[in-house]
């Protein structure tokens, strides 16, 4: 976790400066980065919630999408993070969403990706989506780096971001 928490302060930082909310849609992460965010003192004036959806059904019933479109859309795809960020963002309001999935480890997943696969979106005044893969099995080691890749992600899009009105 400590490794999260000055990402984490630097987006909460950015977000209370901009006035801006975020929601999270994490899955092989296991709630890292809700965890990371709201470590963050004064979390509560950014941060609208989230869940861990690690399955279709949870992610169909939480954030609302369609069975028929998680059926196909492949689990562990830029696209279904996507699906989760956007989730996120339009299920709690929120100004930013962030979504994430993967193959935390030891082994792969069901989807034909070996561990140490993750995938992870933003969706706001700026979207972006981006693959990792670490390489190895190490499931700790993988929800911490894609934990720590979203959270950066995350940074990028709020310094890219045009100043609010």
């Amino acid at each position: 976790m400590e490794t999260l928490l000055p990402i984490a302060a630097r987006a909460g930082a950015l977000l209370k400066a901009r006035s801006e909310t975020v929601a999270v849609g994490e899955s092989a992460t296991g709630g890292l980065v809700a965890a990371a965010l709201l470590a963050v003192p004064g979390a509560s004036v950014y941060f609208l919630g989230g869940g861990v959806l690690y399955t279709r059904a949870a992610r169909s019933t939480l954030f609302g999408i369609p069975v028929e479109t998680l059926r196909s859309t492949p689990g562990a795809s830029e696209a279904m993070a996507v699906l989760l960020a956007e989730g996120a963002r339009t299920r709690l309001g929120a100004v930013w969403g962030l979504g994430e999935a993967g193959a935390a480890g030891p082994s792969g997943n069901s989807y034909g990706h070996h561990a140490g696969h993750g995938v992870f979106a933003v969706a706001g005044p700026v979207s972006r989506a981006g693959t990792i893969e670490t390489g190895h099995g190490d499931r700790v080691g993988n929800m911490r780096r894609f934990s720590e890749a979203l959270l950066q992600m995350l940074v990028a899009c709020l310094e890219a971001a045009p100043p609010q009105k």
